[in-house]
C-alpha cells in the first residue's frame, strides 16, 4: 500500500499528516511557527522558520505512522495566502520596516496596504469583477504595490514573489510553477483565459511586472495536483527524511485544501453527495466559505468566480470572515472573568472554550434552548473588517447588551453570543449566494475551531441548514494528501481521489420552534448593527475630515 503526505501551513503552525489510499490518517505531527506583529497592521513571518517546522513535522509524522520513506508515494502542500519574497539563490528579502531579511513573508492578515487597496478599487477595472467587485488587502497585488512604493530596493531585489503554498512546492522541488488556485484567487490571474491582464497591472502602478512578462510572479501555471519538476529534490529529501523523486503536486491555499478534503465525499451510507449544493466552511483563525458551480456566477462582495481554483473545470465562489477563531479569542479576552476561567480550565486539563461549553451545557436544559442564554447579547465580530459579502475592511466589531456581570456564566454567554455572530456572518454569505441562484442545502464544516458539538449545532440553527462533518479528523491535511495522491498517479484526477479518500460523518440539523425565532430575531439585529457601524464610521469620518 502507498501512503501520501499532506502538509498544511496555517497562521500559527505547520502540520504533516500521513494518509493511506483510503484516506485514513495513520500519523501526524505539528510545530509552531513564529509570527511578528507591529504597528501599522503589519504581520510577518519567516520562510526559513516555516521550512524548519515543515521538516520537523514530516519526520515526526512518518515515525508516528510507522511507515518507511520508500512507502511514501506523493506529497501535497497547502498554506495561507501569504506573500513570500526571495532573492538570488532563494535568499529571503526583507518586506517590512524591521529590515530583517528573515522576515520575508507578508502574512495574509497583514493590512498595511489599505491605502493601496482603496486606490486599486477606485480604478473599477474589469478584473475586479472576478474578486466580487473589490480587491481585498488580504490579496497580493495591494501588498506588491505597497512594497513597490515603500520598499523599492526590496521590490527590485526580489527574483520571485510567491504565494506561500507555491513557495513550499518551489522549496521542495525547485519548480517555479504556480497553482491556478493561488494565482487565480489572490493574484488576479484569469485562469479561464490563461493570462494576467496587463492593463490592470499598468493601471494600478505595477506595470513593471507586465514589462517583465510576469516572470517574477508566474509564467507557468498548472492545476492543483499536477506533478512538479522531477519530484522531491535531493536537498529537500534529505531535510525531510524522505527519498528523492517522490511526486509533489501543485498546491492549494489552506482553506481550499479543506474544501477538497470535505465537499463531494460520500455520505455515511456510502452514497455520493452533490458538491454543487454544499458549502465548504473552514473555521479556523479566519473562516472561508466556498461554493462550486458549473458556470461562472458573479456575487457582489463574494470573491470569484474563479475557474479551476479548487475542483478542476468548475468555478468557485469564496466568501468568509477575516477573523473567526481569532475574533472569538479577542472577544473573550475582553471579559474580566477570562483570566480566572482560563486558570480553572487548565487545572481541569481543558481548553478555555471546552470549559465554557461545559458551563453552557449546565445552564441550558436542552441544546435547542441554548441560544436563549445569549438572546439579549448581540455580537458582530468583525474586528478585522468584513471580508464578504460587504467587502469592507474598515468595518469593526460591535457588542450590545452587556451588563456589569463579571462571573464565569456571564463570560460563557458572551462566548455563545460570539459564536452566534460568526454564524450569522455565514448566513449572510449563504443568502448572497442564493440571490445569484447558488442554492446551498448543506454546510460541510471543518477546521480546528469547528470541532465542538456546540459550534456545529449553533451554525446549523443560525443558518437553518444541515451541517455535516467530514469523517476525516483533519480534512485540510487530507485535501493536501489528495494532491499528493493525484500527483503520484494513484488516481486519474481529484474527483476519483475524493471518491476514494473522502467521506462525510455526523450531521447536525437545525432546530425549529423558539430557537429558530430567536436566531431570526438576532440575525435581524446583527444586520442592523452592521448598518449602524457603517453609519457611525461615515459620521466620524466626515467630522475628522472637516477638522
Amino acid at each position: 500500500m502507498a501512503f501520501f503526505i499532506g502538509i498544511d501551513v496555517g497562521t500559527g503552525s505547520a502540520r504533516a499528516g500521513i494518509f493511506d489510499e483510503a484516506g485514513r490518517l495513520v500519523g501526524s505531527a505539528k510545530r509552531a511557527i513564529a509570527i511578528w506583529h507591529e504597528a501599522g497592521e503589519i504581520v510577518e513571518q519567516s520562510s526559513s522558520d516555516i521550512w524548519r517546522a515543515v521538516c520537523e513535522s514530516v519526520r515526526e509524522a512518518v515515525q508516528a505512522a510507522s511507515v518507511t520513506a520508500d512507502e511514501i508515494a506523493g506529497i501535497g502542500f497547502d498554506a495561507t495566502c501569504s506573500l513570500v519574497a526571495i532573492g538570488e539563490g532563494g535568499a529571503p528579502i526583507a518586506v517590512g520596516p524591521s529590515g530583517d531579511p528573515e522576515r520575508n513573508i507578508i502574512v495574509w492578515m497583514d493590512h498595511r496596504a489599505l491605502d493601496q487597496t482603496r486606490r486599486i478599487n477606485a480604478t473599477g477595472h474589469r478584473v475586479l469583477s472576478y474578486v466580487g467587485g473589490a480587491i481585498s488587502p488580504e490579496m497580493e497585488t495591494p501588498k506588491l504595490l505597497w512594497l513597490a512604493e515603500n520598499m523599492p530596493q526590496s521590490f527590485a531585489a526580489a527574483v520571485h514573489f510567491f504565494d506561500l503554498a507555491d513557495w513550499l512546492t518551489y522549496r521542495a522541488t525547485g519548480s517555479t510553477a504556480r497553482s491556478t488556485c493561488t494565482l487565480t484567487c489572490k493574484w488576479t490571474y484569469l485562469a479561464h483565459e490563461k493570462r494576467f491582464d496587463e492593463g490592470y497591472f499598468r493601471q494600478i502602478g505595477l506595470g513593471m511586472l507586465a514589462d517583465e512578462g510576469f516572470a517574477r510572479i508566474g509564467t507557468e501555471v498548472v492545476e492543483p495536483g499536477t506533478p512538479l519538476g522531477n519530484g522531491l529534490s535531493a536537498e529537500a529529501a534529505a531535510e525531510l527524511g524522505l527519498r528523492p523523486g517522490i511526486a509533489v503536486g501543485a498546491a492549494l491555499i489552506d482553506a481550499h485544501a479543506g474544501g477538497l478534503g470535505s465537499v463531494g465525499g460520500r455520505d455515511a451510507s456510502g452514497a455520493a453527495t452533490d458538491a454543487a449544493r454544499q458549502l465548504a466552511y473552514i473555521f479556523g483563525t479566519s473562516a472561508c466559505a466556498m461554493a462550486t458551480t458549473a458556470d461562472p456566477e458573479f456575487v457582489p462582495g463574494v470573491w470569484g468566480p474563479y475557474f479551476s481554483a479548487m475542483l478542476p473545470g468548475l468555478w468557485l465562489n469564496e466568501g468568509g470572515q477575516s477573523a473567526a477563531g481569532a475574533a472569538i479569542d479577542h472577544l473573550v479576552a475582553l471579559h474580566p472573568a477570562t483570566p480566572a476561567a482560563r486558570l480553572k480550565a487548565g487545572e481541569e486539563g481543558q481548553s478555555l472554550f471546552a470549559y465554557l461549553e461545559e458551563r453552557i451545557a449546565a445552564l441550558a436544559d436542552r441544546m435547542e434552548e441554548t441560544v436563549r442564554l445569549a438572546a439579549e447579547i448581540q455580537v458582530v465580530p468583525e474586528f478585522l473588517g468584513n471580508r464578504s459579502p460587504k467587502a469592507e475592511p474598515d468595518a469593526r466589531g460591535t457588542i450590545a447588551g452587556l451588563d456589569l456581570s463579571e462571573n464565569t456564566d456571564s463570560l460563557a454567554r458572551l462566548y455563545l453570543a460570539g459564536l452566534c455572530g460568526l454564524s450569522y456572518g455565514a448566513r449572510q454569505i449563504v443568502e448572497a449566494l442564493a440571490i445569484q441562484g447558488i442554492e446551498i442545502d448543506t454546510i460541510v464544516l471543518s477546521g480546528g475551531a469547528g470541532q465542538s458539538a456546540l459550534v456545529r449545532q449553533t451554525l446549523a440553527d443560525a443558518t437553518g441548514l444541515v451541517v455535516a462533518v467530514p469523517e476525516a479528523p483533519e480534512p485540510v491535511l487530507l485535501g493536501a494528501a489528495i494532491l499528493g495522491a493525484v500527483a503520484a498517479g494513484r488516481f486519474t484526477g481529484t474527483g476519483e481521489a475524493i471518491e476514494a479518500m473522502s467521506r462525510l460523518g455526523n450531521e447536525y440539523r437545525p432546530a425549529g420552534g423558539l430557537s429558530r425565532r430567536i436566531h431570526d430575531a438576532k440575525y435581524e439585529i446583527f444586520l442592523s448593527l452592521q448598518d449602524e457601524d457603517r453609519r457611525s464610521r461615515a459620521l466620524i469620518g466626515s467630522v475628522l475630515a472637516g477638522s
